[in-house]
C-alpha cells in the first residue's frame, strides 16, 4: 500500500463524527461574512444599479440624482477603477459595463450609510439605453450561430465504420434545464483598508486566491497587497467559485475610494437575477447498437448555454464531453462541444461541473432506446458496462471497472430488486390509474481538475509550546465537512487526540496560490498537503522523542498523544515532547504541499488521463405516478457509493444524501423560466424566488432512503485511502428520472418507450403518460422491436416529426 494511503495505528480518520461546526450551525452562533458587518465600525452599504433590459448600449449614466439622496456617499462607476475594469479570468466581464448584456445587469454601485439609502440612491440613478436585439433561449443562439470560446471535439475509433456495423441506429435530441444554486447565504463581501493601505476582504468565496487576484488587478495592486479570508460559506455548490470576485472587487474599490469599510450583500432576488446558474444544454445525437444491444458508435454535439460571458463554460463543456460515456464503453465516438452566447447571466460552475450534463445525455439515450431494442433498461445498461482493459473515448484506461458491477449488484441485493420488480408488475396490472416503476442507474465520475495546474494543494501547520496544533489549508468550508476531515487527517498523522487540533479560517496570507475548493478535490489536495506538513513535524518530534526515550527514531510511535518505543514500556506524553522540542530549538511549524501525480492532458487533441481516479456508485429508485395529474412520489431509494476508505463516514453519508436530493431537484422540480417574448420584459428571469422556483423539500425526499458505503474499497495513492464524495452522488438521481420514464410508459402498451422532458415536472410526466396512452402496438408504422417498417431504425422523435 502507498505511503499516502496507509493508515497508522488507532487513526482518527474513519471515525464517524459530526461536522466540526454542527453545534454552531444549529445554535446560530456560526459567523458568516455578512455577520461581520455588525462587528465593524462605520460600514458603508453597496447597492447595485441594475438595468432591466436584456441588451443595449448605455448612452447616458447620470449619478447626480443619487448623490442628492440623504445618506448616499458615493456612486461607483467605471471611471473610478484605477486598474483593470474586469471581474473575470477571461477578461470578458467588465465590472462596470458600457453595454448591458442581460436583464438585471449592474452598471454602477451606490454606497450609502444605510442599506435603505443605498437602495433609494440606486433607484435614483438615471440610465439611458440604446436597446439592441437579444438572444434569450439556447435554441435562438444556436439558430443565430452565436457561440464563443473553444469548440472541442473528442474522437475515438472509426465512427463511420461503427455505424456501418450497427444493427440498430437511432437519432434524437435532448434539451434540459439550467439550475439555480440557491445556497442559503447569498453572495457577500466586506472590505476594509488598513493604515498601510493594505486591502483586507472577507468574502464568501470558494476560490480566495482568485478573488485576491481579481481584486488586485481591479485596484491596480499586486497580490501581496490584498488579503482575502473566507470564514465559511452558507453553501456554494460551485456558484461561489468564480462569481464572488466581482462583488469582492466592488467592496474593495469602495473601501479604497472612501477609506471606510464597504459591505456588499445581495438580497435573494438580486442573487437570482445577477449570478450564474448550472448550464442548460442541448444535445443532438446519433447512436448505433449491435444486434445484442451493445454500443458500437456515438456521434453527438453538446451545446451549453454559456450566458453573456465565458466564465467557466469552456471547462464545463470539456468535462461534459469527458463524462458522456458514464459507465459504458463506446468504442467509436465523435463528440463535439460548443458554448452558446446568450443575453442571460453568465452561467458557471455547479456541483458536477458539466459531468451531470454529459452523463444525462447517455442515460437519456439508454432509457429511450431500451424499449426500441426490446431490452429491459437494466439489462441494456449492464451489457454496456466497461470491462478490464477498456479505455474512455479520450484515452484514459478505466481502472477498477469491476467496481461498476460491484456497486450495481450490491444495490440490487440491498433493494431486493428482483422481488420488487415482480411486485410492481402485479401492482400495475391491478391499478389502471396509478403506476409504479423501479429503475437503477450507475455512475463513473472522474476526480481531478481538468486543468492540470489546479491539482495542487498547500497547508501550514503550527504546533505551539503547550502541545496545541493549528491548521491552515487552502480549502474552503461551505458546509461539506472539509474542515472536519482536515482535523481528522492532522490528528491521525500526528498521532494525537482530535481536541488538540484547531483549524483557522482560510486566508491567502497563510497559504498562497490555492486552487478553488471544487472538482470534488478539496479533500484529496488539501488533505494530502496537511498530511505532508504534519509528517514533517512528526519526523522532527520522533527524533526528539528518540533522544528522550533512548532509542532510534524509527522505533518510536506516537499514538493517542503518547510517544512509545517499540518493545519498551517507556513513554513520553505529547505535551512534554513538544516542550522538549521547543527547548532543543526544533522548528514547530511546517508548510505542506501536494501535487497530484500521473495526470496528463492535451486539450487540443482532447486526449490523455485528466483524472486521478474514478468514483463509482449506483442507485435504485422506486416511484409511484398518478395517471390523472402526473404527480408522483419517490417511494424508496437505495444507494451504494464508492468513497474508498471513508475519512469521516457521517460526513460522507450526508454528502451522498444531499447530493442525491439536489440532483433529483435538478432533474424533476427546478424549472427555470425566462421571458422570451418580444415584450418589454424580454430576458427577465421569471422564477425569481422560492415561491416560483420549486426546490426539493421534505415532501420530495424518498419515503425510504438507504445509503451504503462500498466496503473494502481502499484507493491507492489518495489520502488515507479515501475517495472524493462531493459531486458524484448528484448523478445518482438519474435513477429517479428513469423510474418516472418507466412509470409513464406503463400507462401504454407493453414495450412502449416515451420521451421525458427535463426537468421531469408533474406536467412533463403527464404529457409523457399521454404519449404512452396514444401509442399502439404498431407505434406509428413501427414493428414491436422498435424498427420502422421501411427497414430503418428511428427514435420516437423522428417518427413524430416525420423525419
Amino acid at each position: 500500500m502507498s505511503h499516502l494511503s496507509q493508515r497508522p495505528e488507532k487513526p482518527v480518520v474513519g471515525v464517524p463524527m459530526p461536522h466540526e461546526s454542527a453545534t454552531l450551525h444549529v445554535t446560530g452562533a456560526a459567523l458568516y461574512t455578512d455577520d461581520l458587518v455588525h462587528r465593524t465600525k462605520d460600514v458603508l452599504h453597496a447597492y447595485p444599479v441594475q438595468v432591466m433590459k436584456a441588451h443595449g448600449r448605455i448612452t447616458a449614466l447620470r449619478t447626480g440624482p443619487a448623490l442628492a439622496v440623504p445618506g448616499v456617499v458615493r456612486v461607483l462607476t467605471g471611471a473610478d477603477v484605477p486598474g483593470v475594469n474586469d471581474a473575470g479570468m477571461k477578461h470578458d466581464e467588465p465590472l462596470f459595463p458600457d453595454t448591458v448584456m442581460f436583464h438585471g445587469h449592474a452598471v454602477a454601485w451606490v454606497l450609502a450609510e444605510t442599506l435603505e439609502a443605498a437602495r433609494l440612491g440606486a433607484a435614483a440613478v438615471e440610465v439611458e439605453l440604446d436597446e439592441l436585439p437579444s438572444l434569450v433561449t439556447l435554441r435562438e443562439a444556436i439558430e443565430a450561430g452565436s457561440f464563443h470560446g473553444a469548440r472541442p471535439e473528442m474522437l475515438s475509433g472509426d465512427v463511420e465504420a461503427g455505424f456501418a456495423d450497427s444493427a440498430h441506429v437511432f437519432t434524437g435530441e435532448l434539451q434540459f434545464s439550467d439550475q439555480e444554486h440557491f445556497y442559503l447565504e447569498t453572495h457577500a463581501a466586506l472590505a476594509h483598508i488598513d493604515e498601510a493601505e493594505q486591502v483586507f476582504v472577507q468574502s464568501s468565496t470558494q476560490h480566495p486566491s482568485e478573488t485576491q487576484e481579481i481584486v488586485a488587478h481591479v485596484l491596480g495592486l499586486h497580490s501581496h497587497e490584498v488579503t482575502v479570508q473566507c470564514l465559511r460559506m452558507g453553501g456554494g455548490f460551485g456558484g461561489k467559485e468564480m462569481q464572488p470576485h466581482g462583488f469582492a472587487a466592488v467592496a474593495a474599490l469602495g473601501a479604497k475610494l472612501t477609506g471606510r469599510p464597504v459591505r456588499v450583500r445581495l438580497n435573494r432576488t438580486q442573487d437570482l437575477t445577477m449570478s450564474g446558474k448550472r448550464h442548460g444544454f442541448h444535445a443532438q445525437w446519433k447512436i448505433g447498437f449491435d444486434a445484442d444491444g451493445r454500443i458500437r458508435a456515438l456521434d453527438a454535439t453538446l451545446t451549453a448555454d454559456g450566458g453573456w460571458s465565458l466564465d467557466l463554460s469552456e471547462p464545463v463543456v470539456a468535462r461534459a464531453l469527458c463524462h458522456i460515456d458514464n459507465t459504458y464503453w463506446i468504442p467509436n465516438a465523435r463528440i463535439a462541444g460548443r458554448v452558446a452566447r446568450t443575453n442571460k447571466v453568465s452561467n458557471t460552475a455547479f456541483r458536477g461541473f458539466g459531468g451531470p450534463q454529459g452523463m444525462l445525455v447517455i442515460e437519456d439515450i439508454m432509457g429511450r432506446c431500451a424499449p426500441l431494442l426490446g431490452l429491459d433498461p437494466t439489462e441494456l445498461r449492464e451489457r454496456n458496462f466497461y470491462r478490464l482493459g477498456q479505455s474512455t473515448p479520450y484515452g484514459q484506461p478505466v481502472v477498477q471497472p469491476e467496481r461498476i458491477s460491484a456497486v450495481w449488484q450490491q444495490v440490487q441485493d440491498n433493494a431486493n430488486f428482483a422481488d420488487r420488480k415482480r411486485e410492481i408488475a402485479a401492482y400495475n396490472a391491478a391499478h389502471p390509474h396509478t403506476k409504479r416503476a423501479l429503475a437503477i442507474t450507475g455512475i463513473k465520475f472522474g476526480i481531478s481538475f481538468n486543468l492540470t495546474a489546479f491539482n495542487q494543494g498547500g497547508a501550514l501547520v503550527l504546533i505551539y509550546k503547550d502541545g496545541s496544533v493549528l491548521i491552515n489549508h487552502g480549502g474552503t468550508e461551505m458546509g461539506q465537512g472539509l474542515h472536519t476531515k482536515m482535523l481528522q487527517v492532522a490528528a491521525t498523522t500526528l498521532g494525537i487526540p482530535l481536541h488538540k487540533v484547531r483549524l483557522a479560517p482560510t486566508r491567502t496570507d497563510k497559504v498562497p496560490n490555492t486552487s478553488a475548493t471544487a472538482a470534488s478535490a478539496g479533500t484529496d489536495l488539501n488533505g494530502a498537503a496537511v498530511k505532508n506538513a504534519c509528517e514533517q513535524l512528526r519526523g522532527r518530534l520522533l527524533r526528539v522523542a528518540a533522544t528522550q526515550l533512548g532509542s532510534n527514531a524509527s522505533d518510536v510511535r506516537i499514538v493517542e498523544g503518547v510517544a512509545r518505543t517499540l518493545g519498551s514500556d517507556r513513554e513520553l506524553a505529547w505535551d512534554d515532547l513538544v516542550r522538549a522540542a521547543y527547548f532543543q530549538r526544533v522548528q514547530l511549524s511546517a508548510a505542506g504541499f501536494y501535487r497530484t501525480e500521473g495526470l496528463h492532458w492535451d486539450a487540443k487533441a482532447f486526449q490523455g488521463s485528466p483524472f486521478k481516479y474514478f468514483s463509482y456508485g449506483a442507485a435504485a429508485a422506486e416511484v409511484e405516478v398518478d395517471g390523472f395529474t402526473g404527480a408522483y412520489r419517490i417511494r424508496r431509494v437505495d444507494i451504494v457509493h464508492d468513497v474508498g476508505d471513508s475519512l469521516s463516514p457521517m460526513i460522507d453519508i450526508g454528502q451522498i444524501e444531499g447530493g442525491f436530493v439536489q440532483g433529483a431537484g435538478w432533474l424533476t422540480l427546478e424549472d427555470m423560466r425566462w421571458d422570451n417574448s418580444d415584450g418589454p420584459h424580454r430576458g427577465r428571469l421569471l422564477t425569481q424566488a422560492a415561491s416560483t422556483y420549486k426546490l426539493p423539500s421534505f415532501s420530495e425526499m424518498p419515503e425510504e432512503f438507504h445509503v451504503t458505503l462500498l466496503r473494502n474499497a481502499t484507493e491507492e495513492g489518495a489520502v488515507y485511502g479515501s475517495k472524493a464524495v462531493g459531486e458524484p452522488p448528484l448523478m445518482l438521481a438519474f435513477s429517479v428520472r428513469e423510474a418516472l420514464r418507466q412509470a409513464a410508459a406503463a400507462f401504454g402498451p407493453s414495450g412502449v418507450g416515451v420521451e421525458l422532458a427535463s426537468p421531469a415536472t408533474p406536467e412533463a410526466v403527464y404529457w409523457a403518460i399521454q404519449a404512452a396512452r396514444r401509442s399502439d402496438t404498431s407505434r406509428n408504422g413501427r414493428t414491436t422491436d422498435g424498427s420502422a417498417t421501411d427497414g430503418t431504425t428511428r427514435t420516437d422523435t423522428e417518427a413524430l416529426s416525420g423525419a
